[in-house]
């Protein structure tokens, strides 16, 4: 039996847009992409003599069978390299917050596939594990690669681009849930008012420049909130500009919001008011 442990990041959207509804049923999106230091950490073992795959998390609102993205991930890298399963055990530890917009469960899967590749010694380049992660979810190739790129497609089309400036990220998840496929249901692709501009964020992080990367950050699901959504996450960002955020944003499908800092003493400020009120509130990095 063998046993591996990998870090499984955060990932925020920088910019978020959605140009129309496929034939597929999905979305044609557009997003740039980061992963953070927040972190959940995922355990794998494998040989274990079991010929099945088993999952347990910390957590038991989150399902430990094969409706888990660590399952799926698990399933798809056997079932693509044709490897037996002749035991496979994970271990998820949560620290990321979950129907949170941050990609907590891709990022699992992700961990999953890399741990996998080193345990079996397969000689898998990574794009290849990118589209092994895009059989059973969206964001699970970026979660794959990590850093900073723009996403396409359904987001499994990537582009890596120039690393974000360092700096520092306040993130606040408020106390309800925003589900993905349910927020998606409310989008009407027409009547999205306020786009953000993809290609001039790209040139901020061309540039290394911290304040044009935070000027442009934006995500169009804002604009299908909820009223009582809307007094939440306004109140959030309200917050975060006030202790001296550049610039904040929901990211992903929400409810989480994000703010970055030029300082850390400001951005530890922010943890500290809204953790206050809201729990799942964090300190991070751009990694």
């Amino acid at each position: 039996m063998r046993e591996l442990t990998k870090k499984a990041p955060a990932k925020l959207n920088l910019t978020l847009d959605i140009l129309r509804r496929r034939e597929d049923g999905y979305h044609e999106m557009k997003m740039v992409m980061q992963t953070i230091s927040l972190c959940d950490t995922v355990s794998v073992w494998v040989d274990t003599g079991s010929g099945k795959t088993i999952v347990r998390t910390d957590n038991a609102a989150l399902p430990d069978g094969p409706e888990n993205i660590a399952y799926k991930a698990a399933a798809a890298f056997y079932a693509a390299t044709g490897m037996e399963n002749t035991g496979t055990e994970i271990l998820v530890e949560k620290h990321i917050p979950f129907c949170a917009g941050m990609a907590g469960g891709s990022a699992d899967g992700a961990a999953v596939l890399h741990a996998l590749r080193e345990l079996t010694g397969i000689a898998l380049p990574d794009r290849r594990l990118e589209e092994i992660g895009g059989t059973f979810g969206s964001d699970v190739p970026f979660c794959v690669r990590g850093g900073t790129a723009l996403a396409e497609g359904r987001g499994e089309v990537l582009t890596t681009l120039p690393s974000m400036p360092a700096c520092w990220i306040a993130v606040c998840k408020p106390d309800f849930d925003l589900p993905t496929p349910a927020l998606f249901h409310r989008v009407q692709v027409d009547k999205i008012c306020r786009r953000p501009d993809t290609e001039k964020m790209t040139v901020a992080l061309s540039n290394g420049n911290l304040s044009a990367v935070a000027a442009e950050l934006g995500d169009v699901f804002e604009e299908f909130l909820l009223p009582e959504e809307r007094i939440k996450i306004d109140g959030i960002k309200k917050t975060m500009l006030n202790c001296g955020a550049l610039n904040a944003a929901m990211t992903g499908s929400g409810p989480t919001v994000f703010g970055l800092f030029d300082r850390e003493s400001k951005a530890q400020q922010a943890v500290e008011v809204l953790r206050a009120v809201y729990s799942q509130t964090f300190l991070a990095q751009p990694i």
